[in-house]
């Protein structure tokens, strides 16, 4: 158990933290939130001992190990499977337990041939992989993940959710993917205005909460001012009567005592839309059998795909890294020409191109603000000003030269160059990348009120489930089209590492069970099937029980909430004051009662799972 106590930093006049205090629980899977630059590196580093606070306390357990993913390359290993196997926890028995080494690093993109390669050989990316197969096979206690997902593919991602949902010990993840984070964590925080708020449940209930808490305090701000006018009207009238004399000084006493409720500042997020530019025919675009490859005697990346593009098409482009999905989109933006095929473009079309390298040919030596006016002819410096502001560069910052700019901040100038460009077909390569959930969540927005075709690369199944009604899926060495959506493709076609990882899972069972005769197995159905129920039930009883609870202090917290909003409509204090513990207090109590359905639902689906797969071994043997 990790514990933090009234932790402060600030870098010169910015505050980050502000008296900020938590508790990190036993197997505690907590999804830390918080727009960009509010923190959240900065308390992993805190943690870890690499930055310090100003005051507070952080308080690690003795012999308590933590773990984190680190972005330096330091291998001293000449194989990959080598330098994997340095971070496996020393076994007392002196048992070889590679294979660990082995299923991380095959879960997140590596092949066998991979394992025999020296680390300094591979790229960026799988180098970062490497350090995360490291870090994960170490098994601390507390595992920091910041934004692990940044150079995994959608398959490893899709691998590293399920084996960090099974993660004993305790977890702190930063990502910019709702529904990765939520899908693996048990507890949300978020870093909100310098505090620190905690909750058992997703990012959204947590932001919920957040914005109850935040217009209770606008309402009790607003009722609290109008009352201190009257009071401080009521002195200034009566002051200089010596019959109101005994009547002012008590108001002068009650203003004292009136406690005065700060203004809450605006945060700033992301909020616009794309240029439209008018299409009148129904195909933007047409690409017919065509192949590409880099060299002449390598495989090629692409082979024989057709697609006709629609005028108001969602498609994404979907698979592992390296295997041609920029390539394609590079193709179909012009800027790459296929070996064989055709791609005819409308007369009317127009294309607004966001691509991974385009950052490169932004000019360091220009402002933002030239770079958007320079964007296109009819871009006047008012125009470009306004979209600075929207992408979050407002005021003198839009005059910041490009050469100072971070990746986040060249990937959002970019962003604001896509505004400025009237399109009738996006092409848009990872573009959620530096962008933090708020701004995602405003990304998909557009994208989704765009007029206009839209074809993207990305790696997120939140905007793949938000966005894409037709997928182009490279797997199994092949590029396909598939005409339906992600959750489709799963359940009809599905990624072939998943369904041989399955095949090879019952092949194995099978071998194990084949022996067993038919008149024992089915004595074991019948004993299995009993334990089931006693085991079940009455875990099954005990959720049905907490769940009731949980609906009831819901139905409390709704009452009096809604008790509140009466309370501040008529500036009663005391009621509000009241009303206001109370809900705190049955907020608190969801928690604790959360916390403990959590806990029975994750021991009944563990149970149920457990079940299920011994009378599915035993069906598979003719029981």
């Amino acid at each position: 158990m990790l514990k933090i106590s009234g932790l402060e930093k600030a870098y010169g006049l910015q505050e980050i933290f502000n008296n900020v205090s938590f508790v990190i629980n036993p197997g505690e899977r907590i999804g830390l939130v918080g727009r960009n630059g509010h923190g959240k590196t900065t308390l992993f580093k805190m943690i870890l001992g690499e930055e310090h606070p100003d005051a507070g306390v952080i308080s690690v357990p003795k012999h308590y190990t933590i773990g984190h993913l680190s972005q330096h390359i330091r291998f001293t290993e000449d194989t990959v499977m080598k330098e994997g196997c340095l971070s496996l926890p020393v076994s007392e028995d002196g048992i070889d337990e590679s294979y660990k080494v082995e299923t991380i690093l095959m879960g997140i993109g590596f092949t066998r041939e991979d394992f025999a390669l020296s680390p300094l050989m591979l790229s960026g990316g799988y180098q970062i992989r490497l350090n995360l197969a490291k870090v994960l096979v170490s098994e601390p206690n507390l595992l920091l993940l910041d934004e692990p997902t940044n150079y995994l593919d959608i398959v490893s991602m899709r691998w590293l959710t399920r084996f960090l949902r099974s993660w004993k010990g305790e977890l702190m993840i930063i990502t910019h993917d709702r529904d990765f984070m939520d899908s693996v964590t048990t507890h949300t925080m978020a870093i909100h205005r310098c505090k620190m708020q905690k909750i058992a449940g997703p990012t959204q209930k947590l932001y919920q909460q957040i914005l109850l808490e935040e217009e209770i305090h606008e309402k009790t701000r607003v009722n609290d001012a109008k009352k201190r006018s009257e009071v401080e009207d009521f002195i200034n009238r009566f002051r200089a009567k010596a019959t109101k004399a005994k009547a002012v000084q008590s108001r002068i006493k009650s203003l004292e005592r009136m406690e005065k409720l700060e203004e809450l500042s605006n945060i700033r997020t992301l909020d616009f839309s794309f240029r439209q530019a008018p299409f009148p025919g129904k195909f933007l675009m047409n690409v017919t059998d065509i192949s590409f490859s880099y060299q002449q005697d390598s495989p090629l990346l692409i082979n024989g795909l057709s697609v006709a593009v629609g005028k108001n098409d969602r498609i994404a482009i979907i698979g592992k890294n390296g295997k041609g999905k920029t390539t394609l989109l590079e193709m179909l933006a012009g800027e790459l020409q296929p070996q064989a095929g055709t791609i005819k473009h409308s007369q009317n079309l127009a294309i607004a191109y966001f691509g991974q390298t385009n950052v490169n040919r932004l000019d360091p030596q220009k402002t933002i603000e030239q770079e958007i006016i320079d964007t296109h002819p009819d871009c006047s410096k008012g125009v470009a000003r306004k979209i600075c502001g929207t992408m979050m560069f407002s005021g003198d910052s839009a005059l910041k030269k490009i050469s100072v700019l971070s990746g986040g901040e060249k990937s959002r100038v970019l962003l604001g160059k896509l505004l400025v460009t009237p399109a009738n077909l996006l092409l848009l390569d990872e573009p959620t990348n530096h962008l933090d959930m708020d701004s995602i969540d405003s990304l998909v927005k557009a994208i989704e009120a765009f007029d206009g075709g839209i074809i993207i690369v990305t790696h997120s199944e939140m905007v793949l489930n938000a966005v894409a009604t037709k997928l182009i899926v490279f797997d199994g060495g092949k590029v396909n089209m598939f005409e339906g959506t992600y959750q489709e493709f799963l359940a009809r076609v599905g990624w072939e590492s998943e369904r041989i990882e399955e095949d090879e899972a019952n092949s194995s069972n099978s071998r194990q069970n084949k022996n067993i005769n038919k008149k024992e197995l089915r004595r074991l159905r019948a004993q299995i099937n009993e334990s089931r129920s006693k085991v079940l039930g009455p875990l099954q009883k005990m959720i049905t029980d907490v769940e009731k609870t949980i609906m009831l202090l819901e139905k409390d917290v709704e009452k009096e909430s809604h008790n509140l909003v009466e309370a501040l409509e008529k500036g009663d204090s005391a009621a509000i004051s009241r009303l206001s513990v109370s809900i705190n207090k049955l907020n608190t109590r969801i928690t604790i009662v959360f916390k403990e359905l959590e806990s029975l639902s994750n021991k009944h689906d563990t149970k149920s799972k457990e079940f299920e797969q011994r009378l599915i071994e035993l069906q598979e043997n003719g029981g």
